[in-house]
């Protein structure tokens, strides 16, 4: 039988045909015996009245029925599963009538029933685990009577009954109750193997990870083999949300990534080797907050929506290539080798952990009420890609002194250039863009695809044409813009093409970066759809109105001033691009060829021969500047 993910089993059509039998002998309300006389009310009937007695029925605003006892614990109880109130009906009717057992059928009847009744109910929102309330922060314990902590500005306590309605998973375990303990931030740096600089960076992501509305960066624990990672994302996640598998390996798809995800608020997945694209577009709407729609059960045309935000964590030794929104949404600690004689057995750390655990939550929760405390002050002045994380940071900083926003920013800036690393065809942009002048470039995506310098064996990812050559660089402006790089798209050339028009401009603080007296081009114009940069160190060509297309403009020639160079000049001193590669003659019909012989230099790109030569002096072959050798013949 195939169950869909995210529901519970449903046995009562297995016991179909047993309770059949077994219910015509039941009493039936309304129905008459031998003696004239009328029997009792049903076992449905019963259980339906017992439920509305005793739980407050209602609605999610994700369609999933629930109860909550009557002056009880704060907990729903789906109305299904084996924790659910199904269960709790059938233990309650039989406890109530001398140890006899409600059927199946029964059962059933009744839960149809109280499904009708929460329908005509506001609907609610359970939490999980971490819940706002006002100014304050509920933190589920998990125990069986509802304990819970609160954390304000003011400091923390712990509470009998949560003020909010939480919700229970079977991957959930029970947190400790928070207690003072000496210094429990130092009890748990001794357990794990980072350095000081990371470690203030980890307490501050999980006094984040108790924030249930912002968004929460992936954290990725990553080094070599032997370096403790997935014991220390395992002791992470325990701190947050304890759970019976705190390290799950990679779903295999989204049904069973969703129903991970709805069900636990803090979980990891351990030893990632490869991200498929679909588990990096989940990831990165989990961060976000994400919404799957799935068919209810025993329907045909009814649906339920999972919808979560989730505090994750990943251990790898390397990822391997990573998407640039999945990149900007990691905070990486990196863990160096563990010497053999600093080793420490798994039950050692254990047996530790569980006596730091009260005390290490009651530091956090310390460290919680100063931050919330702190945040209304705290102001950016920069936001990152993940601002409400970041300031959250800046409040940290704030209480303790600590530079957290910095390194932060550090770590992301460098995942950032690792996924440019990956990426050849971002490598050629940022390239192209160091070598022009201040004004940057400005181009058409097909003048891009043709201005970069290609690799001589293609890359799979290198875009076969300009519409996914301008797709991969509106995918890499947000890294582009990390290291410097500021990308705008929003120009159109002339009609009649009305061609978009890609401005890439380099930061002074990265062209000082990237300046060297071999490569430096402040002297030079902008790259442009207009010009594409003549090859000499002083252009002699004056640059043409801002805004022409020279694909849809006739230009005249007397406009320009070309000259031509009497001697060959050393092309390892300029850009071996900057004339003739991606120009044609409609595009440029100034640069009017000289043919050369068989003998002379090769082809500046490929070198091969015969080559002619442009007015600035560049050298081409046919097959890469073939407007030379038509305006000649």
């Amino acid at each position: 039988m195939n169950i869909p993910y995210g529901t519970d089993y449903d046995d009562s059509d297995a016991w179909a045909d047993e309770d059949s039998q077994v219910h015509k002998h039941q009493p039936q309300e309304g129905v008459s015996d031998r003696d004239g006389g009328k029997r009792g009310p049903s076992q449905a009937s019963l259980l339906a009245a017992l439920a509305r007695k005793r739980y407050d029925l209602f609605m999610s605003e994700d369609g999933r029925p629930y109860g909550v006892k009557v002056e009880g614990p704060n907990i729903a109880l789906p109305l299904r599963g084996k924790a659910g109130l199904r269960s709790q009906l059938a233990r309650i009717y039989t406890d109530d009538n001398g140890g006899a057992v409600p059927s199946q059928t029964a059962l059933a009847d009744a839960i149809t029933v109280l499904e009708g009744v929460a329908i005509s109910v506001e609907p609610r929102v359970p939490h999980l685990r971490v819940a706002r309330h006002g100014e304050h922060i509920v933190i589920d314990l998990g125990t069986a009577d509802g304990r819970c902590a609160i954390i304000g500005p003011d400091g923390w306590q712990r509470a009998p009954r949560s003020p909010v309605l939480f919700r229970r998973s079977g991957a959930m375990k029970p947190l400790p109750d928070p207690i003072r303990d000496g210094d429990g931030l130092a009890r748990f740096r001794a357990l794990l193997n980072v350095s000081d600089t990371a470690f203030q960076l980890l307490v501050a992501w999980l006094v984040a990870g108790f924030i249930p509305d912002l968004p929460h960066p992936i954290l990725t624990f990553r080094g070599e083999q032997g370096t403790g990672k997935s014991k220390a994302a395992q002791l992470v996640i325990g701190i947050i949300d304890p759970s019976g598998a705190p390290k799950r390996t990679a779903p295999r798809d989204i049904k069973s990534w969703a129903t991970q995800a709805f069900n636990s608020w803090a979980l990891c997945l351990d030893n990632v080797s490869v991200i498929s694209d679909w588990l990096s577009d989940a990831l990165c709407r989990a961060v976000t907050g994400d919404g799957i729609v799935d068919r209810a059960l025993y329907t045909d045309d009814d649906v339920v929506v999972l919808e979560f935000r989730r505090v994750l964590a990943m251990t790898t030794i390397d990822a391997g290539a990573l998407a640039g929104d999945l990149a900007e949404r990691l905070l990486t600690i990196e863990l160096n080798l563990i010497p053999d004689h600093m080793r420490r057995e798994e039950a050692e750390l254990d047996t530790a952990y569980a006596d730091a655990h009260a005390g290490i939550l009651a530091s956090l929760f310390d460290l919680l009420a100063d931050v919330l405390k702190a945040l209304p002050d705290v102001q950016l002045a920069e936001r990152p890609r993940m601002a409400d994380f970041a300031r959250i940071l800046a409040a940290v900083d704030t209480v303790k002194g600590w530079d957290t926003l910095a390194s932060y920013k550090a770590s992301a800036r460098d995942a950032v250039t690792d996924v440019l690393d990956g990426e050849p065809f971002a490598q050629a942009v940022v390239a192209l863009v160091d070598k022009s002048g201040p004004n940057g470039v400005r181009l058409t995506a097909s003048e891009l695809l043709a201005a970069v310098e290609a690799p001589e064996r293609l890359p799979k990812k290198w875009p076969k044409d300009s519409t996914r050559a301008g797709g991969q660089l509106k995918r890499l402006a947000p890294a582009l813009r990390t290291i410097g790089i500021e990308v705008d798209d929003s120009e159109r050339g002339p009609a009649p093409k009305r061609q978009r028009l890609y401005r890439l401009t380099a930061s002074p603080e990265r062209r000082s970066e990237t300046a060297s007296p071999a490569s430096s081009g402040g002297e030079k114009g902008a790259l442009s759809s207009g010009n594409m940069m003549d090859a000499s160190p002083t252009p002699s060509a004056s640059t043409p109105v801002d805004g022409m297309d020279a694909r849809g403009t006739v230009m005249d020639a007397e406009l320009f001033t070309a000259s031509i160079r009497e001697n060959d000049p050393d092309q390892q001193e300029h850009r071996r691009v900057d004339t003739g590669d991606a120009m044609d003659a409609e595009m440029h019909p100034l640069s009017e060829p000289v043919t050369l012989s068989d003998g002379d230099r090769p082809c500046d790109r490929c070198g091969t021969s015969p080559t002619r030569v442009d007015r600035a002096g560049a050298r081409w072959c046919r097959t890469h500047a073939p407007h030379l050798w038509r305006t000649a013949s």
